[in-house]
C-alpha cells in the first residue's frame, strides 16, 4: 500500500468523503483516514439518513391518521419495531455501502484508524507527516503535501448533566428499540423538533423546553411564531423562556427535570416528567485531540477551527471542512466546502462557499426551511437598501389546504445598490413539503437575480411550490389569489 499521496482527508463524513472524491475526480492521489467501520460520518451513520428514514415511518402513522378527513379509516394497529429497525439499518446499509463502492471506484484509499499530526512534522520540502493508529494497535505513517481535516462534531451534554441510559443525545435516541411513552426535549433546533415530530407522530407525549421566546429562535420571527403555534397544534407541549435547573434520574423511574421559567418580569417554577429525557443544544466540534493545537492550528473559542474563505488553516498545507469550522453544521455545507477545498488544491480558482445561501432545513411536522438573510439581518448588511418583507399565508396554497395544514413563507427583498435592482435577500418557510422548495430558493437569493425576474417564473398548478411562486408575486406588488 502507498504511502505517500497528494492528499490526505481525516474523517469520512460528508466534508471528508466530498473533499476526497473531487480530488480523485481531478487526478490527485487521495488516502481517506475514518476511525468507523463504515464511511459517512454522523450523517449516513447517527445523523440524516437514519433520523429520515425513521421520519419516513412516522409519517406513514400521521397520514393514517389523518385519513379520516376524507372518508377513509385507517387503523394503526401495531408498531414491528424489529421491522422498523431493520427498515432504518437497511436504509443506513444502502447509503454507506453505496459510497464506499464509490470511493473505490475513483480509486481513493481507505484506512481504518485513528490519525494524529505530530508537531513539526512538516519536513523543509513542505511534505507533512500523518500518522495512522490501525484497528489492531499499530501504527502506520503516511506522507502528503496537503491534509484535509474532517473530522466532524458530536453531541453536546448539558452543563450539569452528563448523557446517560435516561438523559440521551441523539446518538443513543436512534438506537432505541421502542417508541418512548413520554419524553422531555430540551433544545429547540433541528435535531429537537425533528425527534419531537418523529414521537409525536409515533404516540410519544412530548414536552419541548425551549430556552427562548420560541423554537428556531435564530430564525425569521415569524417562521419561529408559525412553527411553535403549530406543533402545540399537533400535541405537543411547548413551554419557552425556560433555563434546566436539574434533571433527576432513577433506576426504571424515567426523569424528572426541574426548570426556571421567566415570564416578563417574574420567573417561576416548573417540573416536567417523563420515561426519557434527550438533550439536543448543539454540537461540539472534534477539534480537542492534543495534536491539534500542538501542530499550531488556531481554534476561536468554541474549539473551531479558523479558516479563510478556501479552508486553509493557520498552517500551510492543513485545511479544514465541516463541522469543525464555524458556521452552519449541515452535510450540504460539507459537501460544498469539501469540493472547493479539493479544487483549490488541484490548482483550480472556485468561488467560495456563500455562507449566506446555505439553506437551513428542519423535518419537523410541518416542515421549516430558510435561505439567506432575515429582515434584521438585511438592513444591517451592506450593499442592501429599502429593505421589505412580505409575508404569504400557506392556507391560501390550495395544496396545504386539502390536508389541513398551515404554514407561511416570508420574503426579504432590498435594493442591490451595486446593481440598483431589487433582489430577494432571504426566504423563510414553514409548512408542508418546504424542504423540497428550499432548493429554488436557494438558486433565487444565490443568484441575485432581479426579484421582477423571479417573480415571472412559472410555477405549476396546483402544487406546494406554488405557494413560493404567489409569495413572490406578492413581493413584487402583484399578488394574484390574494389580496
Amino acid at each position: 500500500m502507498a504511502t505517500e499521496f497528494d492528499v490526505v482527508v481525516v474523517g469520512a463524513g460528508p466534508g471528508g468523503y466530498s473533499t476526497a472524491l473531487r480530488a480523485a475526480e481531478l487526478g490527485l492521489s487521495v488516502a481517506l483516514i475514518e476511525r468507523d467501520e463504515r464511511p459517512g460520518g454522523t450523517c449516513l451513520n447517527r445523523g440524516c439518513i437514519p433520523t429520515k428514514a425513521l421520519i419516513t415511518a412516522a409519517r406513514a402513522v400521521e397520514q393514517a391518521r389523518a385519513a379520516e378527513r376524507y372518508g377513509i379509516t385507517i387503523r394503526v394497529e401495531d408498531v414491528d419495531f424489529g421491522r422498523l429497525a431493520d427498515y432504518r439499518d437497511q436504509s443506513v446499509r444502502t447509503m454507506t455501502e453505496g459510497l464506499a463502492g464509490l470511493l473505490r471506484f475513483r480509486g481513493i484509499t481507505t484506512i481504518q484508524g485513528t490519525a494524529s499530526i505530530e508537531p513539526e512534522s512538516t519536513d523543509a520540502d513542505d511534505m507533512h507527516t500523518v500518522f495512522v493508529t490501525l484497528q489492531d494497535g499499530s501504527m502506520r505513517s503516511i506522507t502528503t503535501r496537503h491534509i484535509v481535516l474532517a473530522t466532524g462534531s458530536r453531541p453536546r451534554p448539558l452543563p450539569t448533566t452528563p448523557f446517560s441510559q435516561t438523559v440521551l443525545s441523539s446518538d443513543e435516541a436512534l438506537t432505541l428499540d421502542t417508541f418512548p411513552s413520554s419524553a422531555v426535549i430540551i433544545g429547540s433546533g433541528a435535531i429537537a423538533l425533528e425527534f419531537a415530530s418523529l414521537w409525536n407522530a409515533a404516540g410519544t407525549q412530548v414536552t419541548l423546553l425551549v430556552r427562548r421566546g420560541g423554537v428556531l429562535s435564530h430564525w425569521d420571527r415569524r417562521v419561529s411564531a408559525t412553527l411553535t403555534r403549530e406543533l402545540k397544534r399537533h400535541g405537543i407541549t411547548v413551554i419557552n423562556n425556560t433555563n434546566v435547573d436539574e434533571i433527576e434520574t432513577g433506576v426504571n423511574l424515567g426523569a424528572t427535570v426541574r426548570y426556571t421559567r421567566t415570564v416578563g418580569h417574574t420567573t417561576e417554577q416548573g417540573v416536567a416528567a417523563a420515561e426519557i429525557v434527550l438533550a439536543a443544544i448543539g454540537r461540539t466540534p472534534n477539534t480537542d485531540a492534543d495534536w491539534f493545537t500542538g501542530t499550531g492550528i488556531a481554534l476561536d473559542d468554541a474549539g473551531f477551527v479558523h479558516t479563510d474563505d478556501m479552508g486553509r488553516t493557520t498552517v500551510h498545507g492543513i485545511w479544514a471542512v465541516g463541522d469543525i469550522t464555524a458556521g452552519h453544521q449541515l452535510a450540504h455545507r460539507a459537501f460544498e466546502q469539501g469540493i472547493t477545498v479539493a479544487e483549490a488544491i488541484a490548482g483550480l480558482d472556485p468561488a467560495p462557499v456563500d455562507e449566506a445561501t446555505v439553506p437551513s432545513i428542519v423535518f419537523s411536522s410541518p416542515e421549516a426551511a430558510s435561505v439567506g438573510l432575515t429582515k434584521a439581518e438585511a438592513q444591517a448588511r451592506d450593499g442592501y437598501t429599502e429593505v421589505t418583507e412580505t409575508i404569504y399565508p400557506m392556507m391560501g396554497n390550495s395544496r396545504t389546504m386539502m390536508i389541513g395544514e398551515n404554514g407561511s413563507i416570508t420574503v426579504v427583498s432590498a435594493v442591490d445598490t451595486a446593481s440598483g435592482d431589487r433582489v430577494v435577500a432571504g426566504i423563510h418557510m414553514v409548512g408542508p413539503e418546504v424542504s423540497e422548495i428550499a432548493s429554488e430558493a436557494e438558486q433565487i437569493v444565490g443568484g441575485k437575480l432581479p426579484l421582477s425576474t423571479v417573480a415571472r417564473l412559472i410555477h405549476p398548478h396546483p402544487t406546494f411550490s406554488e405557494a413560493l411562486g404567489e409569495a413572490l408575486l406578492k413581493a413584487d406588488g402583484r399578488p394574484l389569489h390574494m389580496r
